[in-house]
């Protein structure tokens, strides 16, 4: 089982460090990001996982989230470092069909849960698969996703051990990443001023 998570882990990775080497907004970064998703989805069908238990409380972590994460950014975007690694993000967000980008995002936020809370969770526990996903988004190549994977993958983990699935996970996943795509881009525009 470790073996075959591994080799999904690799190939996620490859995958995904390719996808944002791409232009933004390009069918080609449309399409890498479709199939990083798919790969977390096959890899999900590892070992079976339940959905455990939902309320209200993953949509307000999610949006939770988000707020946390927005001040962050009005922090971050006065330090040039910090701004250029967020600007190198967001502009995906705003690249191209806005409709595209959103819907992989939230595939691929939906699919990294069923996989890293999934057969990863079940295999490596809370801590082995936060530092799994925190390594694998290295392949990123950008501190703010990389810093976001830590806090997140922290809390995803959190949740999916009290939920008891990948339910809670999957759901405030899907909601931090829509306000994050949908809200973040205009608070660290591309061409920031001082």
């Amino acid at each position: 089982m470790k073996t075959a998570l591994g080799l999904v882990t690799a190939a996620g990775a490859g995958l995904l460090g390719h996808s944002l080497s791409r232009k933004p907004g390009s069918a080609e970064f449309v399409g890498s990001t479709a199939a990083v998703a798919g790969v977390w989805a096959a890899g999900s069908l590892l070992d079976r996982t339940p959905a455990g238990r939902i309320g209200a409380g993953p949509v307000a972590a999610g949006v939770g989230a988000f707020v946390l994460f927005r001040a962050g950014a009005e922090v971050a975007r006065r330090i040039p470092v910090l701004r250029r690694a967020l600007q190198g993000v967001l502009r995906y967000a705003t690249a191209g069909n806005g409709g595209a980008v959103l819907l992989t995002t939230l595939a691929n936020g939906a699919a990294e849960e069923l996989f890293f809370r999934g057969p990863v969770y079940n295999a490596l526990g809370a801590t082995g698969s936060t530092a799994v996903y925190v390594l694998t988004t290295t392949a990123t190549r950008n501190p703010a996703l990389v810093v976001a994977s830590a806090v997140m993958g922290t809390v995803f983990a959190w949740q999916r051990r009290a939920g008891g699935g990948v339910l809670a996970p999957v759901v405030t996943h899907v909601v931090w990443s829509a306000l994050m795509v949908w809200r973040l881009p205009a608070l660290v525009p591309e061409k920031a001023g001082p």
